[in-house]
């Protein structure tokens, strides 16, 4: 046991003198926090992550012909797979990414999948990340720092090694990369709440780390300028600034952070956007429950990995079986991430419970419902003793030349007693991820 405590706190002190740390804006207020570790690592065996790696790929295959078909042709709309008002209704849908095809036809270059063990050992999807999902490095930092510090844990284990992340970003940005132009990472800036992940993946990579103002449009072609002008052309960015503020002329006219001219050099073919413009329409809460529905229609399969049971208040029946059962479920806005906006039935009183009622009733597109999933706790070390908290896994999938799979991710734990919410940004922990070989 003292072991565990004295690698925890060795970890946790290399982590905060790293920068290893998780910003959060808070009523106009930016708050950086300590992402804390546990050196209690999940484990994965090898035949278990062969199922979860065939799932991911799967999934990921069908919700990028998913993007393709929805910004063009329209076939899963047209045959009435997915309602055509459900479609256009969403945030994430823009239509200025209408007929844009992006390099090589994808769009999914990095997923984050967010999946929970329930207590029968299966697993289940709760959603889709697509369009900057974060989380990576913080796996990859952990395990080298324990490396340093306690290098006898990973003695006699067979596990794989998590540091060929850098490797698959950089084989699938130069997959994707428009002729020979450089590589680019672009960040909003310091105050973002990932940005040690930007700068950490732009050493790791080779790629150039941006700033707002450090690219420019000219011909339709984007150059890096940087600090002394050098006017290089860029192939790739790897953008870390989200869709609403990428072109000022497209989107949000009042942005600092974005490059002015980049969608028409986009739509034009001269440059890779990872991840592609107009993803977020894949990762809305709402059209999470159609992907099962995706894989039969554009795969012709059956999905390996279920969803969570969803239902749709858009739909009469589901909406009828919600509101009649809505102490029991979990009530989620779809617009939303981070673990905001996710409301529990059982934790309502009765005035909350007949206020969400009517906002589903008022705004059933706004809204879906899913049934509490009594997934599996892991072990955590709190103070000098162990206890149990609720965990998820986010696994990345990079999709290049073939999708693969990363054989590690961020499992994420509650710290708080009986809590299910895990998001780093609600004040969750997060392990090592070790997947046996």
């Amino acid at each position: 046991m003292q072991a565990l405590i004295d690698q925890r706190e060795a970890v946790n002190k290399w982590l905060e003198r790293f920068g290893v740390r998780f910003g959060i804006y808070k009523s106009g207020v930016f708050h950086e926090q300590l992402f804390p570790f546990d050196p209690i690592a999940r484990v994965i065996k090898k035949e278990e992550w062969a199922f979860i790696k065939k799932g991911l790929i799967q999934r990921v295959k069908a919700l990028n012909t998913f993007l393709g078909d929805i910004y063009t042709d329209k076939k899963i709309v047209k045959d009435g797979v997915i309602p055509e008002e459900f479609i256009y209704s969403s945030k994430g849908y823009l239509p200025q990414c209408e007929k844009i095809i992006p390099p090589k036809g994808i769009y999914t270059h990095i997923s984050g999948i967010d999946l929970v063990q329930s207590k029968d050992g299966s697993w289940i999807i709760l959603e889709d990340n697509l369009r900057i999902p974060s989380g990576a490095s913080y796996p990859i930092i952990a395990r080298t720092i324990t490396r340093k510090v306690s290098p006898h844990t990973f003695e006699n284990m067979r596990l794989s090694d998590n540091r060929d992340y850098a490797d698959l970003l950089r084989e699938m940005m130069d997959y994707v990369k428009v002729g020979d132009g450089m590589s680019v990472i672009l960040t909003p800036g310091r105050y973002n709440s990932a940005f040690f992940e930007h700068s950490f993946f732009a050493e790791k990579t080779g790629a150039t780390l941006a700033f707002p103002g450090d690219l420019v449009v000219e011909n339709d072609q984007v150059y890096y300028k940087g600090l002394f002008n050098v006017g290089e052309r860029v192939g790739v960015i790897y953008r870390r600034v989200s869709d609403e503020y990428l072109d000022p002329l497209v989107f949000e006219k009042t942005s600092l952070l974005g490059i002015p001219n980049i969608m028409q050099a986009y739509a034009k073919g001269n440059i890779a956007i990872v991840n592609a413009v107009g993803n977020g329409i894949a990762d809305d809460k709402g059209i999470c429950y159609f992907v099962p529905k995706m894989i039969e229609y554009y795969l012709g399969e059956t999905p390996i990995l279920q969803n969570a049971p969803t239902y749709l208040p858009y739909y009469e029946e589901d909406r009828k079986y919600v509101l009649n059962n809505i102490g029991k479920l979990v009530i989620k806005d779809v617009a939303e991430a981070g673990g905001y906006g996710v409301m529990f039935g059982r934790d309502m009183n009765a005035e909350q419970l007949s206020d969400i009622r009517q906002l589903i009733i008022d705004q059933p597109r706004r809204w879906i419902a899913q049934e509490v999933i009594d997934f599996i706790d892991l072990e955590v070390l709190e103070g000098n003793t162990t206890v149990y908290r609720k965990a998820d896994l986010r696994a990345f999938i990079l999709y290049g030349n073939e999708i693969k799979v990363w054989s590690s991710g961020l499992t994420r734990f509650a710290r708080q007693p009986d809590s299910f919410v895990v998001n780093s940004s609600q004040g969750g922990g997060f392990k090592d991820t070790w997947v046996e070989k």
